[in-house]
């Protein structure tokens, strides 16, 4: 299952990166685009891509939905060019989550998730087969309940 929660963005930095450790100033973390590492200090606005959504016109939407709302739609394959024209990504973002708050959610932030979406798809880090909780049927057969307790009663 795909974990964002190590997955870092950091304000005035470019690109993603991942926590590696923390110290007592902040956390050294790891470029995803070159394996560099730095540290990312505690006065640096520092997010977790897990704890980001998405402006909607209802509940806003986890980054990690909108990423899987993608991936179906690419076949797990990359999006559209995050360079291209404002009007063409606002077009593949509302596709993808109608109800995306328009007045909230500007071009660049589209530019952003579209951007991360890539690196994360590129660096093969999209994970969405192991999406199954506890309670799901986990595809074994499981006895009737009826049964069970016509045996317990003898």
């Amino acid at each position: 299952m795909m974990d964002l929660s190590k997955i870092l963005a950091i304000s005035g930095r470019h690109g993603l990166f991942k926590m590696i450790n923390q110290t007592k100033n902040g956390v050294i973390v790891e470029s995803l685009a070159d394996g560099k590492r730095s540290t990312a200090f505690a006065h640096e606005r520092i997010s977790a891509l897990e704890e980001i959504s998405v402006f909607t016109t209802g509940e806003d939407m986890p980054l990690k939905e909108v990423f899987k709302k993608i991936y179906e739609k690419q076949e797990g394959g990359p999006v559209i060019d995050p360079k291209s024209e404002t009007v063409n990504l606002k077009e593949y973002f509302a596709e993808l989550v109608p109800e995306y708050d328009q007045e909230r959610v500007y071009a660049s932030d589209i530019k952003k998730v579209l951007t991360w979406y890539n690196t994360l798809e590129e660096l093969k880090m999209l994970d969405f087969t192991e999406e199954k909780t506890e309670e799901e049927p986990t595809g074994e057969t499981i006895p009737d309940t009826g049964d069970l307790e016509e045996k317990s009663a003898d």
